[in-house]
C-alpha cells in the first residue's frame, strides 16, 4: 500500500503544481462538452469558441480529453514542431497510409508516394488532367443533370490513370463507380466524432460489420476484389501510398469543383472577369492550358476564394500527443487528440475580413499580381499527415476551373416557363448539391470537338 500511496501522491503534486489546461467549456460528468456540440457540423461550434476561449481549446468527450487548433500560427507550432503524431487507428483502412499508424510502414509507404507525386514528379500528369478536364465539359454539356457524377468521373480518371494506369471510358465506368462507391463509404464511417468514441470505447473495432449497418460489407469487400484483381503486382506498401491518393484526389477536387460551380452561380460578376482574362490572355482560337497558368492570376484568386470559402475538409486529420507538452502557459497532456479547426483557419476576420463573403479580390494586390497567401497552405492538411496528393489535387481542381471558365457559361437552372429555380445550398461536410445549367460560350463548339 506505501508504494501505491507514493505513487498517487506524486500524481496529485504534480497536477497540483503543473500549468492550467488551455480554457474551454465547462464540461458535465461523463459526457464531458459532447450535448454541447452540433454534430451535424462540429466546426462552426468549434469555430464559436474561439470568440471565448481563443486559438488554443480544451475539452473532453466521454472522457477523452481534446485539443482544439483555431489559428494557423499555433497549428503549425504544434502540428509541424512539437511531439505530436497521428492517431493510431486503421479501423481496417491498413491498405491506405493515410491511416496507419506512424511508423516503418507509414514512412515506407510516404516515401515511395512522393517519388510519384512531388511536385516535379507530378508535372508528367498535366497533359492528361487537361484532357481529362476538357471530356468533363463535354459531358457537362451534354448531360448537365448528371454533373456531381461528371465531376467524380474527372477526378477519378485522372486518380486510375496516374496510379493505376488504368484509362477509364469518358463516362459510365464501372472501375470508377465501384471507387465511387468505397469512397463515399469511406466518408461515411471515418470522421472525427467516431475517432474520438471509438478512442473511448475501443471494443466497437471488434464489432461485425453488420452491427454498422449491413450495406457497410458489400463496397469494401468490392473494393478487396478489385485490388486482388488489378494490383497483384503491387507490394503492400506500395498498395497503401495509392488507395490514400485515390482518397486525397477524388474527395478533395470533387468538392472543390462543386463548391466553384456554387460560386460561379452566386456571383456571376467574378465568373466574368475570370472569363475576360481568360479571353485575354489565351484568345478564342485555343483552350487553356498549364503554361497560361502564370499569366492568369484572377483565375489563380477565383481558386483560392473556392478553397477557403467553403474549405473541402473542414476538419484536419486527427493527431494525438506523443508525451505531456506546455505551449503557451498551458499544459497539454500526454495522450489527447488534437484537431485543427480548418474551418476557423478560413474565418479570420484578421486575415480575411468579411470571411462569408466570396471576395476572390482578396488575394490579388493594388498591382493586379497575385499575393503570396495560398489557402491550400492549410487546406490540405498540416503536420506529418499532410495531403501527399495535394500537388496533383491543386493542378486537377485548376484544370478543372480554367477549362469551365473558357468553355461555358454557369447559371442558375430554369423549368420549362423559363423561370429560374430557386434553391438553398445544403452543405454535408464541404460537400453541396445545387441546380445550374452551363452553357457553351458562342464560338467554342468547335473547339470543345477537337
Amino acid at each position: 500500500m506505501v508504494p501505491s500511496f507514493q505513487i498517487d501522491g506524486r500524481r496529485f503534486i504534480e497536477k497540483k503544481h503543473r500549468p492550467p489546461l488551455p480554457p474551454g467549456p465547462k464540461p458535465l460528468p461523463i459526457l464531458g462538452n459532447v450535448l454541447s456540440i452540433d454534430i451535424n457540423a462540429p466546426w462552426l461550434t468549434y469555430t464559436a469558441w474561439r470568440a471565448e476561449y481563443g486559438d488554443l481549446i480544451f475539452m473532453r468527450i466521454l472522457g477523452q480529453e481534446v485539443v482544439l487548433l483555431n489559428s494557423q500560427s499555433v497549428a503549425q507550432e504544434l502540428l509541424d514542431r512539437r511531439s505530436f503524431i497521428p492517431i493510431d487507428h486503421s479501423f481496417g483502412y491498413s491498405f491506405n497510409f493515410a491511416f496507419i499508424g506512424y511508423g516503418d510502414v507509414w514512412r515506407l509507404s510516404r516515401r515511395l508516394f512522393h517519388q510519384t507525386f512531388r511536385p516535379l514528379s507530378a508535372l508528367k500528369f498535366r497533359p492528361m488532367q487537361i484532357k481529362r478536364a476538357r471530356e468533363m465539359v463535354a459531358n457537362l454539356i451534354d448531360d448537365p443533370q448528371n454533373y456531381y457524377s461528371h465531376f467524380g468521373t474527372f477526378t477519378l480518371s485522372v486518380v486510375m490513370q496516374s496510379v493505376y494506369d488504368y484509362e477509364t471510358s469518358a463516362r459510365d465506368d464501372p472501375m470508377v463507380r465501384l471507387v465511387e462507391d468505397v469512397m463515399a463509404y469511406r466518408l461515411s464511417v471515418i470522421t472525427q466524432e467516431r475517432v474520438i468514441l471509438l478512442k473511448a470505447f475501443p471494443f466497437l473495432l471488434k464489432l461485425p460489420d453488420w452491427c454498422w449497418g449491413s450495406k457497410a460489407e458489400n463496397p469494401l469487400l468490392n473494393l478487396t476484389s478489385m485490388v486482388a484483381e488489378n494490383l497483384q503486382r503491387l507490394e503492400k506498401q506500395n498498395e497503401a501510398s495509392k488507395a490514400s491518393f485515390e482518397t486525397a484526389l477524388k474527395n478533395s477536387a470533387t468538392t472543390a469543383i462543386m463548391v466553384f460551380v456554387l460560386a460561379m452561380v452566386l456571383h456571376p460578376d467574378a465568373q466574368e472577369r475570370a472569363q475576360a482574362e481568360i479571353d485575354s490572355v489565351v484568345g478564342k482560337d485555343r483552350l487553356p492550358a498549364f503554361e497560361d497558368r502564370e499569366s492568369l492570376p484572377y483565375v489563380a484568386a477565383l481558386m483560392h476564394e473556392t478553397l477557403r470559402w467553403q474549405p473541402v475538409v473542414p476538419l484536419g486529420m486527427s493527431h494525438a500527443t506523443s508525451s505531456a507538452d506546455i505551449y503557451e502557459g498551458y499544459y497539454i497532456p500526454k495522450g489527447a487528440t488534437v484537431i485543427c479547426n480548418t474551418w476557423a483557419l478560413s474565418r479570420d476576420e484578421k486575415r480575411y475580413p468579411d470571411a462569408s463573403s466570396f471576395i476572390p479580390e482578396r488575394f490579388i494586390d493594388v498591382n493586379g499580381a497575385l499575393k503570396d497567401d495560398d489557402p491550400a497552405d492549410y487546406i490540405f492538411g498540416l503536420g506529418r499527415r499532410i495531403c501527399p496528393g495535394r500537388y496533383s489535387a491543386d493542378a486537377s481542381v485548376w484544370s478543372a476551373i480554367v477549362t469551365l471558365l473558357a468553355t461555358v457559361n454557369i447559371s442558375y437552372a430554369k423549368d420549362d416557363q423559363g423561370k429560374v429555380i430557386d434553391f438553398t445550398p445544403v452543405y454535408t461536410s464541404g460537400t453541396t448539391r445545387i441546380t445550374a445549367r452551363p452553357h457553351i460560350r458562342p464560338g467554342l463548339e468547335n473547339l470543345m470537338h477537337e
